[in-house]
């Protein structure tokens, strides 16, 4: 995996753009983690006798993880380096695979899922700060670039197991070993980990922003303070949950509640990240055009009709026309959520993007098994369990309604640079 330098002299560093690109492709393989677990949640269900409590703690373990991880390993960028990191994070996605595979019961499947968010969390503790430092003018919308593969990647592991599933294929039979099509479907997600960890191989990182800059780890701290910063905490934890907690179920939530849907409800998982795929590389304009947090307020607003829609689905159609609204309303939710972290605060650095992640995995934690509790309550029935997401985008609305009022008392959103005498960017 990568080497790092502590030298500054950008002409010691590998090229912005591979870099990119092996940003781009090790965040495909942790949302083809995500997707393919979406994919295989009924088959879990079955193979180990979970109840929707039980799974929803499975679904939610890598979220877990992720937020530990991400936590931990953002300062650590700093410290050991961000090619470190990224060596952590390969080995990660590639033992949680693994293991997922061969898991004999709920408690290795549980901690299996959890290296995987591991390995999730550090991928996003490293590219995260590498693409604010390597593009410090355009964080906003390069983030969103970056992170338009996150949508992207699941479709590419969702058309990956719906092709799998449309083979019909048998299980396996390896010597004494039986090996099912869910195992087969897991196993793909060491293809994006072998090829970038083959990317980043060898590859001389630069040290993170605040580094560059002389940012004191004092000075980084007390960003971390910051009212308005630990209200961004709370806001990612909603914004995450809005987005990812209906996109772990809803493969799950089609083919129990839609007729004809059974060996199809993956496609509208897809569809969902297409249109966020697309719509992340519209992201840079549209920020420009309306400010970040209005972003975040316009997508939340959305985002409740979306909820709302999926939820009184009864056919195909309906789904399809339910999961588009609620796309465009989670679309740019994430990166624009690291966007403003970063240009609000960037003497926070990697810290502040790792507490950002971590936030919004905490919450996605709590939130699935409460999910899963809501639809036992309801019989299994998780379409009914939908309307009760629409509190967190409220609470968003809520939030980043006073957010953007008060960003144009004063004269609009405005991004922070580093140092005494940098001015503030619009």
């Amino acid at each position: 995996m990568a080497t790092e330098t502590i030298d500054a002299g950008a002409a010691q560093h590998s090229s912005p753009k591979i870099l990119f690109y092996a940003s781009c492709v090790s965040l495909i393989a942790t949302a083809m983690a995500f997707a393919i677990r979406g994919d295989i949640t009924a088959d879990l269900s079955t193979h180990f006798r979970l109840n929707d409590y039980q799974t929803g703690w499975v679904v939610g373990a890598w979220a877990w993880g992720f937020a530990g991880a991400i936590l931990f390993g953002g300062p650590l960028c700093d410290v050991l380096g961000m090619g470190r990191i990224m060596l952590l994070a390969f080995l990660g996605h590639a033992a949680g695979c693994i293991l997922t595979i061969i898991a004999p019961g709920f408690g290795v499947l549980f901690a299996a899922t959890l290296i995987v968010g591991i390995g999730n969390g550090l991928v996003e503790a490293a590219i995260n700060p590498l693409v604010a430092t390597m593009f410090p003018n355009e964080k906003t919308a390069k983030l969103n670039l970056l992170h338009a593969w996150f949508p992207g990647g699941i479709v590419i592991g969702g058309l990956i197991c719906f092709g799998i599933s449309s083979l019909h294929l048998p299980d396996l039979q390896l010597g004494g070993a039986v090996i099912k099509v869910w195992q087969v479907k897991q196993a793909t997600l060491l293809l994006p980990t072998i090829v970038y960890g083959i990317m980043f191989a060898g590859r001389k990182l630069p040290v993170t922003e605040r580094v560059a800059a002389g940012v004191s780890w004092g000075d980084m701290f007390k960003e971390a303070a910051r009212p308005l910063y630990l209200v961004m905490l709370l806001s990612m934890m909603c914004t995450a949950s809005t987005e990812l907690v209906p996109g772990g179920w809803i493969a799950n939530i089609m083919q129990r509640s839609i007729e004809g849907m059974a060996a199809a409800g993956i496609l509208v998982l897809v569809f969902i990240n297409f249109v966020m795929c697309v719509g992340r590389f519209f992201a840079g304009p549209l920020a420009h055009a309306i400010s970040p947090t209005g972003i975040i307020l316009g997508g939340a607003i959305v985002s409740v009709f979306g909820l709302l829609a999926l939820s009184a689905a009864g056919s195909s159609v309906a789904a399809f026309g339910g999961a588009f609204i609620f796309a465009v309303g989670v679309c740019f939710f994430w990166p624009t959520m690291l966007g403003i972290t970063s240009e609000r605060f960037p003497k926070g650095g990697a810290l502040l993007l790792a507490m950002t992640g971590a936030a919004g995995n905490v919450g996605v934690a709590l939130a699935n098994p409460a999910f899963g509790r809501i639809s036992d309550m309801k019989g299994g029935d998780p379409q009914a369990a939908l309307p009760y997401v629409v509190v967190l985008p409220i609470a968003t609305i809520i939030i980043f309604g006073v957010i953007f009022m008060l960003d144009k008392a004063k004269g609009g959103y405005k991004a922070e640079k580093i140092g005494s005498d940098a001015p503030p960017e619009a």
